[in-house]
């Protein structure tokens, strides 16, 4: 369901998506899921470096000060 507002008269119409608008939602998720898996490999990447070193966030933000 696509809701669109016209900011003018304030009316709200509510539609079905169309075809082309569901591929685009679609191909948007996979972006947002791509997305947050390779924020999740950096943050295990960081995390991996910061227990090797054996030192905490803070701390190694202290030392790029």
């Amino acid at each position: 369901m696509k809701r669109i507002i016209n900011c003018e008269t304030g009316k709200i119409t509510e539609r079905d998506l169309n075809k082309d608008e569901i591929a685009q939602m679609q191909i948007d998720a996979e972006k947002v899921l791509i997305a947050k898996n390779d924020q999740q490999e950096r943050e295990l990447a960081k995390k991996s470096i910061l227990d090797k070193l054996g030192i905490t966030a803070d701390e190694a933000a202290l030392l790029i000060q």
